[in-house]
């Protein structure tokens, strides 16, 4: 039976999944912007988040949550973590029983420090949470190149089922049961990101990127398995693969607000010249607090916080990293 899918949110990535979906299911995207929704519907493009690229014909945009959403057997979060809880509170009365609802943003909630699905089973009990994430650029895989992304939910039949929808053509869809390493993995690999992309704006060199990649591999891992998520999870597609692709692109937003950082621009200035949220801006002060609770060393993630919210330069930064006693790469977690 082909599910109907109802997915909040007209971003890139969003507008990107629901587009996918799109192919194989009766899919409705739910944007806030009318001009947004009256140009998806007239001429199958969505030029603000994805210039030059055209939508599948069939997808249908609309400016009501509840159109979109009441008939839907898989609702899909497209919107950013801090906004995730309001939009899906006003969702929430209109979204029938037992209807898994899967979550696309990689980010932390700054209030609670929550996951986006602790936030699902706290709103909506019942209802199957499940994350899809992965070394995923929106405008790459809706151009057609070749991506594997992973669909986690506890259930696995449920998350087998849900496979169908999201595969599609090149992008290629996995499942895991490990919903809490495959969120973190989203979520804390934005911060290595802002922190590669400062090296890349300083000219820091191959070298420092490669050094910075892996160590902070070790730290979001370590993290994550104080956290209760798997080590294995963090050297799969949700954890280094994405990390991996975040830290190297250009077309990654965290990594655009580490380079032009690095190249001696302010902070508000950067966030204001960006049409799109970098999660990672908001994730560092949630991953300084988790850190202390759970009492894990993480450095990188220190010096990104210090630059972004405590006046430090990307240089004082890169010395702080420099500073820090060598110990040994053979490490716990």
């Amino acid at each position: 039976m082909e599910l109907k899918v109802g997915l909040l949110g007209g971003g890139s990535w969003g507008t990107t999944v629901a587009s996918l979906t799109a192919k194989n299911n009766e899919t409705i995207i739910w944007a806030r912007n009318e001009a947004t929704v009256k140009e998806i519907n007239e001429f199958h493009t969505n030029e603000k988040y994805l210039p030059n690229a055209k939508l599948t014909k069939s997808l249908k945009a609309s400016s009501s949550i509840k159109k979109t959403v009441e008939n839907a057997d898989v609702v899909v979060m497209g919107v950013p973590a801090q906004s995730f809880r309001k939009v899906l509170e006003e969702a929430k009365p209109f979204i029938r029983p037992w209807v898994p609802i899967i979550n696309l943003a990689k980010g932390l909630e700054i209030s609670t420090k929550m996951r986006m699905t602790e936030i699902i089973e706290e709103i909506m009990p019942g209802h199957p949470a499940g994350v899809l994430t992965g070394p995923n650029l929106a405008k790459e895989i809706h151009f057609g190149k070749a991506a594997a992304a992973v669909i986690s939910m506890v259930d696995d039949t449920i998350a087998k089922r849900l496979q169908t929808v999201f595969s599609s053509g090149l992008f290629r869809v996995y499942t895991n049961n490990d919903v809490i390493g495959c969120e973190l993995g989203g979520a804390l690999k934005n911060i290595m990101a802002i922190a590669t992309g400062m090296g890349d704006g300083a000219n820091a060199g191959e070298n420092t990127k490669s050094a910075v990649i892996t160590r902070g591999l070790s730290e979001l891992t370590r993290l994550g398995v104080a956290m209760g998520g798997k080590k294995s999870t963090f050297f799969g597609l949700a954890g280094m693969g994405d990390l991996v692709a975040t830290c190297s692109s250009s077309k990654s937003r965290n990594h655009h607000v580490g380079y032009q950082l690095g190249k001696g621009k302010n902070l508000e200035q950067i966030i204001e010249e960006m049409s799109e949220v970098a999660e990672g801006v908001k994730t560092a002060k949630v991953v300084m607090e988790l850190a202390e609770i759970h009492n894990v060393d993480m450095p990188i993630s220190t010096q990104v916080y210090k630059v972004l919210y405590e006046g430090n330069t990307v240089y004082d930064a890169f010395r702080g990293l420099l500073n820090m006693e060598v110990g040994s790469e053979k490490e716990p977690g």
